[in-house]
């Protein structure tokens, strides 16, 4: 069974960083690619970023693409969203998850406030 548990939210003014961790188990890891999706209040799911299992290719969303560095380490079965310049549009929960569509595990909120 997918097992997925965010973690690293929490509040920060626009311009800050934040790490994101997402830790998995209950299946094998290195054999999925993975993403991060986020809802902000109010809207609908979104998808953020793309890794693939080796952790070799990935890919972002227009709105994050330069600021968001998502990465994977396979022997910590761990998912990582390095977040930089981050902007007040970027308040949202955000997930871990094995499909683009449904999220993986609980989430972590981030808040970017001014």
């Amino acid at each position: 069974e997918v097992h997925l548990v965010e973690s690293g939210g929490g509040l920060v003014q626009p311009g800050g960083s934040l790490r994101l961790s997402c830790a998995a188990s209950g299946f094998l890891f290195s054999g999925y690619n993975m993403f991060w999706l986020r809802q902000a209040p109010g809207k609908g799911l979104e998808w953020v970023s793309r890794i693939i299992s080796a952790g070799t290719l990935t890919t972002y969303a227009d709105s994050v693409k330069g600021r968001f560095t998502i990465s994977r380490d396979n022997a910590k079965n761990t998912l990582y969203l390095q977040m930089n310049s981050l902007k007040t549009e970027d308040t949202a929960v955000y997930y871990c998850a094995t499909s683009p569509h449904t999220p993986g595990g609980p989430g972590t909120q981030v808040t970017v406030f001014s």
